[in-house]
């Protein structure tokens, strides 16, 4: 395994999709850095993190999607890695929230971002994004957010952590591989967040309202029965959890 650490960049997925623009990298190559000043999150979010204090790093994902039809077989698995990397930790309440935060007693300490490149033979290459708020004790105006730190009161070893994401990643991508996809999907959804409970959410246009998460879909969508008794699917940018 390849891994490049660096004391300050960007975006670490930025700086592995210029590397495997202008390279061959090997499957699995690691960037991991020290402060990221210009990290991404879902939607466009800026993932703002405390300089040595937290985990943020990207891994490059070369053979495991056979096509565009289970790319959120991807997310998934990197869910789910994460959060039982971090659960091993003794970090309790701890839920997946669609589509790929991780959280604890419903505080954010976790996001993902994957971003898939469909080379022109059809190879999907993915570079996944992982910050994990690790020891950072102030998040200002941030109420949603927290650490691991102080869910348990003490200060934990950040490259003790990546290795053991790194570790939960190989060991889902083998599941995955060798046919075990109905149980991982199963897995994700008994940690969901807000799964069959009755949950507020909210549109674009700010309009808010009242569901069901049900499920989500093979394709990524969130699954929601409406109190009208319709049952809609939301895409990524399309609907909102509220806390």
């Amino acid at each position: 395994m390849n891994i490049i650490k660096l004391d300050a960049i960007g975006s670490t997925n930025v700086y592995l999709k210029n590397l495997l623009a202008n390279l061959n990298l090997e499957n699995f190559t690691v960037v991991v850095a020290e402060n990221q000043t210009a990290g991404k999150g879902q939607r466009g979010a800026v993932w703002n993190s405390e300089p040595s204090s937290n985990l943020t790093f990207s891994v490059l994902v070369k053979d495991l999607l056979l096509g565009i039809e289970s790319i959120y077989d991807l997310n998934v698995a990197v869910s789910l890695s994460v959060f039982n990397a971090i659960k091993i930790l003794g970090i309790g309440g701890l839920s997946i929230k669609w589509p790929n935060d991780i959280l604890a007693d419903n505080k954010k300490v976790g996001g993902i971002l994957i971003e898939n490149i469909i080379k022109s033979n059809g190879e999907i290459f993915s570079v996944v994004g992982i910050g994990i708020n690790v020891n950072q004790k102030i998040f200002g105006d941030l109420s949603q957010a927290s650490s691991l730190a102080n869910m348990a009161g003490k200060d934990f070893d950040k490259e003790i952590l990546m290795n053991s994401v790194l570790k939960q990643l190989r060991y889902y991508f083998n599941s995955l591989r060798n046919g075990h996809k109905k149980a991982i999907w199963q897995e994700y959804h008994n940690n969901l967040y807000r799964i069959s409970t009755p949950s507020a959410f909210e549109l674009p246009s700010g309009e808010r309202f009242m569901g069901i998460i049900q499920n989500v879909s093979q394709q990524g969508t969130l699954v929601v029965l409406l109190e009208s008794g319709n049952t809609v699917e939301y895409y990524i940018k399309e609907v909102k959890i509220l806390y």
